[in-house]
């Protein structure tokens, strides 16, 4: 009995430690700012191929000239994917459809990009896109950014 409490105890004690450890993480990824809930499918499928598979649930945040994107239900403290302005090509946006009305955040609007010659498509909110399209086009004098 006492050791079914010691075990049943320290379970719990290690889901609240987990937990607090997930949440502090995620404080410490916005404490900075610039930070938008966002979400990202790499090597994204061209048109009408695989609707609505691959996405993964992240927080970009801005950092300089890059972009970068955590994904929410993980320990690591390091960005899983960095996006550089200077290699972002927009190839267009349009609204989710079918099964990814579902997998996405409501309102989101999905981006269609290039990054380094690869496909990539980000969703975010409205206000989200607009800041993402302004800080790619406030982009240091000389630097090639492609904006559609």
């Amino acid at each position: 009995m006492v050791l079914a409490l010691t075990v049943c105890g320290i379970v719990v004690a290690l889901v609240v430690i987990g937990l607090f450890v997930f949440g502090l993480r995620r404080r410490l990824i916005q404490r900075s700012g610039g930070t938008f809930d966002c979400s990202l499918r790499w090597d994204a499928p061209k048109e009408g191929d695989g609707a609505g598979k691959g996405w993964s649930y992240g927080v970009a945040r801005y950092n300089g000239d890059r972009v970068e994107w955590y994904r929410v239900f993980s320990y690591s403290p390091r960005p899983r994917r960095v996006l550089e302005r200077s290699a972002i090509e927009v190839a267009g946006r349009r609204v989710p459809d079918g099964e990814e009305e579902l997998a996405l955040l409501s309102d989101a609007v999905v981006l269609a990009c290039l990054h380094r010659g690869t496909r990539l498509e980000l969703a975010m909110s409205e206000d989200a896109l607009t800041g993402f399209l302004a800080w790619l086009e406030a982009a240091p004098p000389g630097q090639r950014v492609n904006v559609a």
